[in-house]
């Protein structure tokens, strides 16, 4: 099968060349521009946590438990179906078009959530600021995936993802400012802080103007000389820099040239081609997606249902659990490039799944006070962390160039939809039975998805460390 019109067959070295680079100004900069989407969520989803005290206590929106937990699998759902919906795209129309869309949505939809005058507008903007973050998500970690040389890909991906708890951090501290009574009325504080992101996401449209064109998606497309032209830049910018880079070109190899992947051969690769790799990647995903989206959208509801904290002080609870959950990647990450993919995967899910069931038990006794809720919590996502950013590095690894963005929409589509989106709202409806041996059960229900993802990576994970993307997974347009 093929969706090429027109195709031919060219002879192209842009992969090696990418990944003979050494780490510089540009990969950097990289990271920095685009990474910030998860950043983003972070803030977006702390935001949620953090407010939830205060959206109940709104003298306009009055919600409950219930429909805080909603809110929150309404910005879910928005993020699967924005997460499909422009990773198609991002395969058919490019990498740089899509990064700036998805931006935009997010900025409009996270700004007028500050508006919202009832429950329903509040989902519908959640829903919608979702849609934003969830397409940024696939167009964002392809392009990073294809710039990132092979032997950084594991622990960068993993910091980047990681760098979603600096976005929490952020939200926290915002939050602890402004639903302070003595800065802002209580109906104003929520408001302003749905703000934050808005502001961040407006410097940086700035720094994305001057990213390229991801080289491996434009020669695929049949436009070598661009990719190569982009190419010749990026080299020319290290050895500016003192880097060394060779003169010669390492070897080529041939490609098809297609205008896009038609959605049938998307079809037989996920499900016939590389369906070991598949049921990896959905076990890793729906694990970590309930085990996250149970447990953080409803930290601050447990804290102020059973600990009797004050809403406007679940902020200093956040600061040490966002500080945990960056640095298990950022202290762990490299050990996936060197100890290795299928091992580490396996380690952190068990220990997160098995240190879940232990710390629930200790809850569902009393035997925890708030302090010590958030230190077990912050040790089980110290290694959480880094389970998780393994997901979303496993499913843009692993699969063809031509189907990446795509293959990243669907993995987060399906993985949050069966883990994440109804996680809030049954963990919410679980705390308003006021019973620590329900919301205990769903601790073990957490904790032992981790344990079955465990086992299945452990099985059946793919060994990517410090290997080409095109050897990892050959591009579906590879000429024999």
């Amino acid at each position: 099968m093929s969706g090429a019109h027109d195709a031919k067959v060219i002879e192209t070295s842009v992969p090696a060349r990418l990944d003979r680079l050494r780490w510089g100004r540009f990969h950097t900069l990289i990271v920095l521009a685009l990474g910030i989407t998860w950043v983003l969520d972070g803030l977006e989803v702390t935001l949620a946590g953090a407010v939830a005290g205060a959206l109940k206590e709104s003298p306009v929106l009055k919600l409950t438990n219930a429909e805080v937990g909603l809110a929150s699998s309404f910005y879910l759902a928005g993020a699967v179906l924005g997460a499909l919906l422009f990773g198609w795209l991002t395969d058919r129309l490019g990498r740089k078009k899509l990064f700036f869309i998805t931006l935009a949505v997010y900025l409009v939809a996270t700004a007028a959530t500050a508006f919202s005058w009832n429950f329903v507008s509040f989902a519908l903007f959640r829903f919608l600021t979702g849609a934003g973050i969830g397409g940024e998500y696939t167009a964002i970690a392809s392009t990073i995936q294809e710039f990132i040389p092979a032997r950084y890909r594991g622990h960068t991906d993993l910091v980047i993802n990681g760098s979603f708890w600096i976005g929490a951090a952020g939200g926290a501290a915002g939050s602890i400012v402004l639903l302070d009574p003595a800065v802002l009325p209580p109906d104003y504080g929520w408001r302003a802080a749905f703000f934050i992101g808005s502001v961040l996401g407006l410097g940086i449209l700035i720094m994305r103007r001057w990213i390229p064109e991801s080289p491996r998606w434009l020669m695929t497309h049949g436009r070598p000389d661009e990719a190569h032209e982009i190419l010749e830049q990026i080299e020319d910018h290290h050895r500016a820099r003192g880097h060394h880079v060779p003169d010669d070109d390492p070897a080529l190899f041939k490609l098809n040239t297609r205008s896009h992947t038609p959605l049938a051969e998307v079809w037989h690769t996920l499900f016939d081609l590389h369906r070991q790799r598949t049921l990896v990647g959905l076990a890793l995903m729906a694990a970590q997606a309930f085990f996250y989206n149970a447990i953080f959208f409803t930290y601050a509801l447990v804290l102020t249902d059973f600990y009797g904290i004050a809403a406007s002080k679940v902020g200093w609870y956040l600061l040490p659990f966002a500080a945990g959950n960056f640095l298990g990647p950022l202290l762990l990450g490299r050990l996936f490039d060197t100890v290795g993919r299928r091992p580490m995967i396996a380690i952190t899910y068990a220990l997160s799944g098995l240190l879940l069931a232990l710390t629930g038990a200790l809850f569902a006794a009393g035997v925890l006070s708030a302090t010590m809720q958030t230190v077990c919590w912050t040790v089980i996502f110290f290694f959480a962390s880094a389970a998780a950013s393994s997901a979303y590095l496993t499913v843009s690894e692993t699969f063809p160039l031509e189907i990446r963005a795509l293959a990243i929409a669907f993995f987060y589509a399906v993985g949050t939809g069966v883990g994440g989106i109804g996680a809030p709202w049954l963990f919410g409806a679980l705390i308003d039975t006021g019973s620590r041996m329900s919301l205990f059960a769903g601790y073990l229900l957490g904790a032992g998805l981790m344990l079955a993802a465990s086992v299945i990576a452990a099985r059946y994970g793919v060994a990517a460390e410090g290997k080409s993307l095109e050897d990892v997974a050959k591009p579906l347009s590879a000429a024999h």
